[in-house]
């Protein structure tokens, strides 16, 4: 049943705003500080994930497709959009490890032929890596990352609004590409579409989407901190945050649980997220995380479409969060909604939108 209200609250947010073509798109509606500057970058349909790589950038979706935008070393500019495949499912994740690409679907990981990517023969044989994933369509899409250990790391989401995980779900994966052996290295999440390392470090910080229909304001959104494998984010026991959930409040929850650095506002949709480490930006935006928020749908007054600035601290608490772009969201219409964020070479960033199916590039220069 609450599949099917969210699936028609989302039709709903979709009738209510369509996605309109480029030259129709109200960028000047978009507020960010001064000295930036946001444009188009590219069209793809759907654009969830994506990864960087020498002169292209992967773009996954929530369809059956994998793109990828080639762009000019020197300018930046993209160039003729490339599909890589239109036969796998949900293939959400996207990750370039020493060149090769690796693709999160919903039942399964998989390496995109066994050599660098390349746009000359972007169509490979998919080989599956490690085990089978959870099957189900509810918070079946999988965010994945490349880690500095060479292991690549694979979020899996809990298949309901409020259950207990079973098996590998609810929990973030590392994954060695080499043996496919897996390892559960966090617990207690309930749909976590984005992670990313700490420069410098080995912490993992990752967003997770609070529970639907506890009210307009609670739970908050959450972004986490992972600093050693086996520690528990409180779902189910909690929603987001703090917050009790009704079926399990009177349940004992583990010792330990983690509670978020960050608490966003409640059904803000935090997805992918990238901790700034470029020169383009001014100085104060490299001491933190960027994190785009897709949007609220089940809320009186919708929330989110935008983009949010985190700082964070030395010692990796966090800081002040703040509203880096917004706009998107227009009297209560949304025409756009973020989802992940990535830093090109030069280091402008490139913002995906799969609502009105483009990638945005962000710069900066008075």
């Amino acid at each position: 049943m609450y599949l099917r209200i969210a699936t028609l609250a989302l039709l709903m947010i979709a009738a209510a705003a369509p996605a309109r073509a480029d030259q129709d798109l109200p960028l000047d509606e978009l507020k960010l500080p001064d000295g930036f500057h946001i444009s188009v970058w590219a069209h793809v349909d759907g654009a969830r994930s994506m990864a960087v790589g020498d002169g292209f950038v992967v773009v996954g979706t929530l369809s059956d497709a994998v793109y990828a935008v080639p762009f000019d070393r020197r300018t930046y500019a993209a160039g003729k959009l490339v599909k890589v495949t239109d036969d796998l499912k949900v293939p959400n994740g996207v990750a370039l490890l020493d060149g090769v690409l690796y693709i999160a679907e919903q039942p399964r990981l998989v390496r995109w032929g066994n050599a660098p990517f390349s746009l000359s023969a972007p169509r490979q044989k998919p080989v599956q890596i490690g085990p089978d994933l959870v099957d189900k369509p509810h918070h079946g899409w999988r965010y994945l990352t490349a880690g500095p250990d060479g292991k690549l790391y694979v979020t899996i989401g809990s298949p309901c609004n409020v259950c207990m995980p079973e098996g590998l779900q609810g929990s973030i994966l590392r994954i060695d590409p080499a043996s496919g052996k897996t390892e559960k290295i966090a617990t207690g999440i309930r749909n976590s579409v984005g992670l990313a390392f700490r420069p410098g470090s080995r912490d993992i910080y990752f967003t997770d989407n609070g529970v639907d229909m506890m009210g307009d304001n609670v739970p908050p959104d959450e972004l986490n901190r992972l600093t050693r494998p086996g520690q528990n984010f409180g779902f189910p026991w909690y929603g987001g945050g703090r917050a009790r959930t009704k079926e399990f409040g009177n349940r004992q929850p583990p010792a330990g649980v983690q509670f978020p650095v960050v608490e966003f506002a409640a059904h803000s949709a935090n997805l992918g997220l990238l901790f700034y480490r470029a020169d383009m930006f001014p100085a104060a935006y490299r001491s933190g995380v960027f994190v785009a928020e897709h949007g609220s749908w089940n809320r009186t007054f919708p929330i989110g479409y935008r983009l949010m600035y985190v700082t964070l601290n030395q010692d990796g608490s966090s800081g002040e969060a703040k509203v880096f772009a917004s706009g998107w969201l227009d009297r209560g219409r949304a025409w756009g909604r973020p989802v992940d964020v990535k830093q090109l070479p030069d280091g402008s960033i490139l913002v995906s939108d799969d609502f009105a199916d483009v990638i945005y590039r962000i710069t900066y220069g008075r």
